[in-house]
């Protein structure tokens, strides 16, 4: 009976964080390096583990999650394996390197806890969106763990004059120091984009990278707070 089976064993562990097949998330766990994630996204563990939802680290940031911005998270702490997944989305692994990634709430699977985060306006795009958008960014020295709605395309902006268009139901996350602007096309709307009943697009510029993901998902991609 095992040997059937034996191609879906555990590899041996490689780094901190790393995709079990393309929808599973396996974590390293060791005691002092605890891990954010998101609240039921646990399938199975090995080892000593243990679980804290709502930790006071998130209920300080989550004051300015006034109508629910934010994914409900729980802090994940102690020695051994922990596999994560999210209702068989694809897992996109991310070591920061000191770097920082701007995320949608609804995309964010995991992530270092020792990593800088927060909740910020997305600027750029008020007046297409009233009081205007926010998002999840994370910085620092660690990993992050997303989750993808089908097989993502990470697009290099490239740092040229030429601006990347993506329907905001199907964007995942982008590098902060991108510029980020609104667009509408009233004479393409019922052909371009499908969330909002109008042809709106975001423009990102400058140097780093859009991920996006090949499903325009029902849900708030960035929600509207007022």
């Amino acid at each position: 009976m095992n040997q059937p089976l034996a191609g879906f064993a555990p590899a041996p562990v490689t780094a901190r964080m790393e995709n079990h097949g393309h929808h599973m998330l396996k974590v390293a766990m060791q005691t002092g390096n605890d891990l954010l994630a998101r609240v039921g996204s646990m399938v199975a563990y090995e080892g000593f583990v243990q679980y804290e939802p709502n930790p006071p680290a998130v209920r300080q940031i989550a004051r300015d999650w006034i109508t629910g911005e934010g994914a409900p998270l729980m802090k994940c702490s102690g020695d051994g394996l922990l596999y994560l997944a999210d209702y068989g989305a694809n897992v996109v692994v991310i070591n920061l390197g000191g770097d920082g990634i701007s995320v949608n709430a609804t995309n964010l699977l995991a992530f270092d806890a020792h990593l800088s985060w927060g909740v910020e306006r997305v600027k750029g795009l008020a007046k297409f969106a009233g009081q205007g958008l926010w998002n999840t960014r994370i910085s620092g020295q660690g990993w992050v763990a997303l989750t993808s709605r089908g097989t993502p395309i990470v697009v290099d902006c490239g740092g040229g004059e030429n601006e990347t268009y993506v329907d905001p139901d199907a964007l995942v996350a982008w590098s902060p120091n991108l510029k980020v602007k609104g667009k509408r096309s009233f004479k393409a709307q019922s052909l371009i984009g499908r969330g909002s009943g109008e042809a709106y697009q975001m423009a990102f510029s400058g140097q780093g990278i859009v991920v996006v993901q090949p499903s325009e998902d029902s849900t708030d991609r960035l929600r509207i707070r007022g």
